[in-house]
């Protein structure tokens, strides 16, 4: 599905700042405090989480991913900022319309949350304080000490699975990295840019801020796992999807080991059996065609691979060669 480009804000910036008692907007010295949600038929839980937001945020957004319930109405009667997308653009679509809209705003901080109850908006404050500690991303985790919340067993190893991946590309030590409660910092939201729709978002954007060095915490937050229809997505589909993602942001990253290693240990696998196939031609003089055919396919993949590996490398260096000479900070 195609995705259509993120609306563009025509509210004057004076429109989103709180009002005081008698209707005017109150304008702040300091960037404005954002609170986002991605929604997608919501109405049961998203009034609790925009009240719940609400104290912690100068703007609570609203990001409406083609709902076809009243979580609209519902949202914009509790005052917050509604974006709404005509068509539904998944996960990663929801979170580049944010991270666009923090940034017309001008906003100095940035927090997203689950909008289907999971979340506890009294956790945002917690992930303000540590931003506010000097970090560019605070991450809320479901695996620190503090943290609450019965995580299902199948849901902790598919956690962990995705986890080790996201780690590795993104060389980043942390315990949660599916996590979708997170707070950013200013220098994060004019960082972080989105080059996909799907559910990996959340890894793609742990791998930029691995990339760019931003500076990350994580913090103990509360989940409920009580609460029915919280995903759209086969758990199973969801961690397949996600894990294939991270995989191939891997291979982009580090195509030399990526495809190299595989190719060259197939391309020895195929000389020792090649030599295996002579050996037994000279010594029976019968022709062993099933060893010959598996040597031969095993080289060509391997030779395949190792010259993917190559040419891939070669064309990231001059990418990057290239945007660095734009003034542009190449990728690690």
């Amino acid at each position: 599905m195609s995705s259509s480009p993120a609306p563009a804000l025509t509210v004057e910036r004076s429109h989103f700042y709180p009002k005081d008692l008698i209707g005017n907007p109150v304008e702040s010295s300091r960037p404005p405090t954002v609170v986002a949600m991605p929604a997608y038929n919501e109405e049961g839980y998203i009034a609790k989480t925009i009240v719940g937001a609400r104290q912690y945020a100068d703007i609570v957004l609203v990001v409406d991913d083609g709902s076809k319930d009243d979580t609209v109405p519902i949202a914009r009667a509790l005052g917050a900022l509604v974006i709404q997308h005509e068509i539904n653009r998944g996960y990663g679509g929801a979170l580049q319309t944010i991270f666009d809209t923090a940034r017309k705003i001008g906003a100095g901080e940035l927090v997203i949350i689950d909008s289907d109850g999971q979340h506890d908006p009294r956790d945002i404050e917690n992930l303000l304080r540590k931003l506010r500690e000097g970090y560019d991303v605070v991450i809320g985790s479901r695996f620190l000490e503090g943290a609450t919340g019965d995580i299902p067993a199948y849901r902790k190893v598919g956690m962990k699975v995705l986890d080790t991946a996201t780690q590795y590309a993104s060389e980043l030590n942390i315990t949660d990295s599916q996590s979708g409660f997170r707070a950013y910092g200013k220098r994060a939201i004019q960082t972080i840019q989105f080059g996909g729709n799907n559910m990996s978002a959340g890894s793609e954007i742990l791998i930029q801020i691995g990339a760019h060095d931003l500076k990350v915490a994580e913090e103990p937050i509360r989940v409920r796992y009580d609460i029915e229809n919280t995903s759209s997505l086969n758990p199973l589909v969801h961690g397949l999807s996600v894990l294939s993602a991270v995989v191939r942001l891997i291979s982009y990253k580090e195509p030399i080991w990526f495809f190299g290693i595989p190719g060259l240990l197939l391309t020895t696998f195929g000389v020792f059996v090649g030599f295996t196939a002579f050996s037994e031609y000279y010594v029976t003089t019968r022709f062993p065609f099933t060893l010959s055919m598996i040597s031969t396919l095993t080289l060509i993949m391997g030779m395949l691979l190792i010259t993917s590996g190559l040419i891939l490398n070669f064309l990231i260096t001059v990418m990057s060669t290239s945007k660095s000479g734009d003034g542009q900070t190449p990728p690690k």
